[in-house]
């Protein structure tokens, strides 16, 4: 649906014999402007100019016209839409405001200014200047839809989508309302009636490239990856050079594994858009996950170069590095993803395993306290605090550690078992025996490993018997 509806046909129809009168016509016009004192005819002229966006031509014909015809309400208001197409807000609601002191009663000229006010800024005042046309016609599609337009640019989705239908029910067959209903509904996570909304829109207009890739993102975040990534192909059958869709098509991939395909999607990205930091960074992640450590090391590094403060893209190249065994390379990177977003526990997670890696206990215990204040749901981070404590012989605050470990996770075997550990190095092998039957119990599996990860606790001949081993 065109905001700007010029509204001049051509000047005796749209056959061969018509183009030829109205470019002749427009020949004599530019020879000499001055001679034209036909209102049809310098409409016709106008009209012509505006298909062919020469707006600024245009409004000559229209001045002319405005000049012979100062009370011409129509003549004004076509002033202020061929303005709002020079972006020239301000001299446009000047127009529509003359178009409306010459006729208060014309609805388009209302729709005009408000479309000319929203321009502007001035959201209420265009809102009112809606809403006063929908007095005068309260099926007038074009306030509809553009008082539905108002509302969303104001992030009120809710009233937009109640615009957005009443203009449906008036035109059911307009490809763009049902869009924009979409759009709303998808801001608004109602992805079930956006699917709908977004479908509708397809039945009319199924050439949307933009409508193919807006489903395509509901889709995906509805976990529907194989119809995602076909709603994604059709966006880019319509248009190839399409960055966004080859992005979201790329992340699509991942999701399903197809980190190959991924790649491939990422990198025609980098062809279309240039060099981008979330693109280079994805790129790295699909690299990272197909275990290519070096590949996926280099390509956050290109990231790195593009925006020096990317907190994830430092984790990933210090995850890599970690897989890699390069331990101060590692910790490096981590130490600069936790300047870069401290309150990222993930980032002082790792900077805490690399610090204890590095032997640097006592910074390490600092790191793990800070994850378990940020994250103190994280049972891994309570397990690790507890255990690091209890290496740097704080037994006290270990077990304390453990206990809100058992609290995050009650039913998490390998906490009793790295429990029992700590209580058979202290000497309580009742306490430690009893952690580890309560493992047994929890998780049977466990038996398995037992003897090769607690040797300690195996090799004691009363827990074999004890616990049957």
């Amino acid at each position: 649906m065109s905001s700007f509806d010029f509204g001049y046909g051509d000047i005796d129809g749209d056959d061969a014999d018509a183009r030829g009168r109205i470019e002749d016509l427009v020949r004599a016009y530019e020879q000499n402007a001055d001679d034209f004192f036909d209102s049809h005819a310098l409409e016709a002229i106008a009209s012509h100019y505006y298909d062919l966006d020469r707006f600024e031509d245009a409004l000559g014909a229209i001045d002319r016209l405005i000049a012979e015809h100062p009370h011409a309400a129509d003549a004004w208001m076509r002033r202020g839409i061929l303005l709002s197409h020079l972006d020239r807000n301000a001299e446009a609601l000047a127009a529509h405001d003359q178009a409306l002191d010459l006729n208060p009663y014309d609805v388009e000229a209302h729709v005009n200014r408000g479309i000319a006010l929203d321009q502007l800024s001035r959201t209420d005042e265009a809102l009112a200047a809606y809403e006063t046309a929908l007095a005068l016609d309260p099926v007038c599609e074009d306030a509809l839809f553009n008082l539905g337009v108002a509302l969303e640019r104001a992030e009120r989705l809710d009233d937009a989508i109640d615009a957005f239908e009443r203009c449906a029910r008036v035109a059911d067959d307009h490809p763009e309302v049902h869009y924009e209903i979409g759009y709303c509904l998808d801001r608004l996570g109602r992805d079930g009636e956006s699917l709908v909304a977004y479908d509708r829109h397809l039945d009319l207009d199924p050439y949307s490239a933009d409508a193919w890739y807006n489903k395509g993102i509901v889709l995906n975040r509805t976990g529907r990856f194989e119809e995602a990534l076909s709603a994604y192909d059709f966006a880019l059958a319509i248009q190839d050079d399409f960055g966004s869709a080859h992005y979201n098509r790329g992340n699509t991939l991942a999701n399903t594994a197809d980190f190959a395909g991924a790649v491939e999607a990422y990198e025609r990205v980098l062809e279309l858009e240039g060099p981008e930091p979330t693109t280079y960074y994805n790129l790295g992640l699909a690299y990272e996950e197909t275990r290519q450590y070096e590949a996926a090391r280099e390509q956050f590094g290109r990231a790195l170069l593009l925006d020096e403060r990317y907190a994830e893209a430092w984790y990933g190249a210090g995850c890599c590095h970690d897989a890699l065994e390069q331990a101060a390379e590692a910790l490096a990177c981590f130490e600069r993803a936790v300047e870069c977003a401290p309150e990222v526990a993930e980032f002082w997670y790792a900077r805490a395993d690399a610090l204890y890696a590095a032997g640097r206990v006592g910074e390490a215990l600092d790191a793990y306290r800070t994850v378990v204040r940020m994250d103190p749901d994280n049972g891994d981070g309570w397990l690790d605090l507890a255990d690091t404590l209890f290496e740097a012989g704080d037994h006290a605050s270990a077990f304390e550690a453990y206990r809100e470990a058992h609290t995050v996770a009650p039913d998490a075997a390998r906490v009793y078992l790295r429990e029992a550990k700590a209580l058979y190095a202290v000497g309580d092998r009742e306490a430690s025996i009893r952690s580890v039957q309560t493992a047994f119990q929890l998780d049977p599996a466990e038996r398995e490993a037992f003897r090769d990860e607690f040797p300690e606790l195996y090799q004691d001949p009363l827990v074999r018997t004890r616990l049957r081993l």
